[in-house]
């Protein structure tokens, strides 16, 4: 089955895209088996379970999440552990809210976006202990992804919009292009990034970056709508809908194919979506139905 989008998806995609409204919203997490023959979930649940905004999961290992959980009105870096079903604050408590955590590479820091109550925005590093050190203080991050331990690709707040760099060893940045998006992933197995930007019809396009040579290179155009997308290995790309899945195949027709409705779960809105490392599991960020 084909997705076609509709009227229903239209939006105003920069309405929020990277000021991180505090709306409801839970992290589910589900066991994937998906082969060419089968799309299998099993143990849906809600990972979350909580008031407030818990959203943009990451996997920082095939048994580990980590997302922003709000903590008393605040949003703070949970870290979740599957096979113990458990989770724990990463952070100490900071003058503002952390966002889109996730592992810097060959280290056990974490890095998140640190929203201040004064309008200020940065990268922060969170290590073991709890200690916050500040990152690429020229850049004012909203969207991120390493590709490399010391390398940067991020969406930047820039005159009310949001440019797409890459950032070295906070000394080399480039600027790759303006009205980037806020769905950058490492492409897996691969030493590429993908990003999301917006196209000349007001939708979401997505793109390859080469690192070394900083070209990029066209991959497929998101539905109306859709902001957010994951890898499923390299070929493959996940997004939700309301309350139902689809698939693109880099290798297929060309269509966006539905492998699953969740309508029986009770969740709706479906945005941001991540898998683990081995393809195991799908986390996603939804709200509850009422």
């Amino acid at each position: 089955m084909a997705f076609r989008p509709s009227l229903y998806f239209l939006f105003f995609l920069f309405i929020g895209s990277f000021t991180y409204a505090q709306g409801a919203s839970e992290v589910y997490l589900m066991d994937l088996n998906f082969n060419e023959d089968n799309f299998e979930i099993k143990n849906f649940r809600n990972i979350s379970n909580n008031k407030g905004y818990n959203n943009q999961p990451y996997f920082s290992s095939n048994n580990e999440l980590l997302y922003a959980r709000n903590n008393k009105g605040q949003t703070d870096i949970a870290h979740y552990t599957i096979d113990t079903d458990s989770f724990e604050w990463v952070n100490k408590s900071t003058p503002g809210g952390e966002y889109s955590p996730q592992s810097i590479p060959n280290s056990t820091d974490i890095a998140a976006v640190r929203l201040d109550p004064d309008g200020k925005q940065r990268l922060y590093r969170y290590d073991s202990k709890g200690n916050t050190v500040e990152m690429y203080a020229d850049l004012e991050v909203a969207y991120f992804t390493f590709s490399t331990k010391n390398t940067l690709v991020a969406s930047v707040l820039s005159n009310g919009s949001l440019d797409l760099k890459v950032a070295h060893n906070d000394s080399q940045v480039y600027t790759i292009l303006k009205q980037s998006g806020r769905s950058i992933h490492r492409i897996p197995g691969t030493e590429a990034i993908s990003y999301s930007a917006l196209n000349e019809e007001k939708n979401m396009d997505i793109y390859q970056l080469d690192l070394e040579s900083l070209e990029s290179f066209f991959i497929c155009q998101l539905p109306i709508g859709i902001q957010d997308y994951a890898w499923w290995e390299d070929y493959k790309i996940f997004i939700g809908s309301g309350n139902k899945l689809y698939v693109y195949d880099l290798y297929g027709s060309g269509d966006w194919q539905e492998v699953v409705d969740l309508s029986s779960y009770n969740i709706e809105n479906i945005t941001r979506i991540a898998i683990s490392p081995d393809t195991k599991h799908l986390a996603l960020v939804a709200e509850p139905k009422n």
